[in-house]
């Protein structure tokens, strides 16, 4: 899927790509913690049981911040084993003291953001982007903790939780 992915960027003005190792699928971000909360919160997903599961790559979208596009993405499919292991780890979360998400969950992979974004997709060929029906398997999550740098964030591995 990386591949895929990878060889579909390039050609949006503004864009700035992710590379290989920001490529990934969020389960939930869970922002700024203290070390203790960080040690509750890889402790609690331990405890995350799921069968693990295949998705396939599944269109392009963007997101937009005030009405500008910032992010293209990836989508998967088929959406419900995505969710029902995003509301296990939102189970395990709830019981380390992070509060639910708000936002809906929308199961996707960043592949890039734009700086200054146009307000519409017009003129972007962003429909050339469209990933190629690849498939994956996915038998563990990750646990990552981010730091943002002058090419955007990067991600250090904490704990890996098997599925299945």
């Amino acid at each position: 899927m990386r591949d895929a992915l990878i060889a579909t960027m390039g050609g949006v003005e503004g864009a700035r790509w992710q590379t290989d190792d920001q490529l990934h699928l969020t389960l939930r971000f869970i922002g700024e913690v203290d070390r203790h909360v960080a040690e509750d919160v890889a402790a609690s997903l331990g405890s995350v049981s799921h069968p693990g599961f295949a998705l396939q790559l599944d269109g392009i979208g963007t997101f937009d911040r005030r009405g500008r596009i910032d992010s293209i993405w990836a989508g998967v499919t088929p959406h419900e084993p995505v969710r029902l292991l995003h509301a296990a780890v939102t189970r395990a979360l709830t019981r380390a003291g992070i509060a639910p998400e708000t936002r809906a969950f929308v199961p996707h992979i960043t592949i890039a953001r734009l700086t200054r974004g146009p307000a519409s997709t017009k003129g972007m060929a962003i429909e050339r982007l469209w990933p190629p029906p690849i498939e994956g398997r996915f038998d563990h999550f990750i646990l990552y903790e981010s730091q943002m740098g002058s090419s955007g964030s990067s991600y250090s591995m904490v704990e890996r939780y098997p599925l299945g």
